[in-house]
């Protein structure tokens, strides 16, 4: 019986361990760590989000002239952040759902950028200290949901590699089911450059014709009503 036990045991070790070698525990470890960095993408964006309001103030009480630009971020930043927008983990092989994301996410990037890029030509309003320091916060925001797009698409590279490589793709496809996770793709090139704006105030003398690289007839994004 002992020696019945103990070849038991050892059957009960190899099987385990060719389970786990066939995808068992990898898959769902990866995919757990893809979504744990999306949460951080999520909370990247989300923290710029709530920069913006601080942003509202400045530009509000210093240039009138940007009402029109400031809505658009404003509008941008109400259709970025709505309930139906947001992805769970269960979303995360639905590429339709991520490029909605993307794009409201994009949005609101483009017009807070043409916002950024017309308040600092006012040298009155570049002097004060809560326009500096929000410069500086969202400069640093940029900075981290950058780097939480980059960590969250190398877990998605590290999954989708393990349930397409044997053996685990294995235990991927019979037993966990799994779909490849989407990447959050990057903007296309020069789309984070603002376009040149016409920022004179109402009755103001017209400025110098515009050079043949003006691109100030680009129109903003269209915002999504909240």
């Amino acid at each position: 019986m002992t020696r019945f036990a103990a070849f038991r045991a050892t059957i009960v070790a190899a099987a385990a361990l060719a389970l786990s070698a066939c995808g068992i525990n990898s898959v769902p470890r990866d995919e757990e760590a893809a979504k744990a960095k999306w949460a951080d993408v999520e909370a990247a964006f989300q923290e710029r989000a709530n920069l913006i309001p601080n942003l509202e103030q400045i530009v509000l009480s210093s240039a009138e002239q940007e009402r029109a630009t400031l809505n658009d971020v404003i509008s941008a930043r109400a259709a970025a952040t709505r309930p139906e927008i947001k992805l769970d983990g269960a979303d995360l092989n639905d590429p339709a759902k991520m490029a909605q994301y993307q794009q409201a996410q994009n949005t609101l990037g483009g017009a807070l950028s043409r916002l950024l890029v017309s308040v600092e030509r006012y040298p009155e309003l570049k002097s004060q200290e809560n326009f500096g320091r929000f410069m500086t916060q969202i400069e640093g925001q940029e900075n981290r949901i950058r780097v939480a797009i980059r960590d969250y698409n190398e877990a998605v590279r590290k999954y989708n590699t393990t349930i397409r490589t044997f053996p685990d793709t294995i235990g991927a496809n019979i037993i966990h089911g799994a779909k490849p996770m989407v990447p959050y793709e990057a903007v296309s090139e020069g789309a984070e450059v603002a376009p040149k704006l016409d920022m004179r105030a109402s009755g103001a003398p017209a400025a110098p014709a515009a050079g043949a690289n003006d691109n100030s007839a680009t129109e903003a994004p269209a915002a999504v009503a909240n």
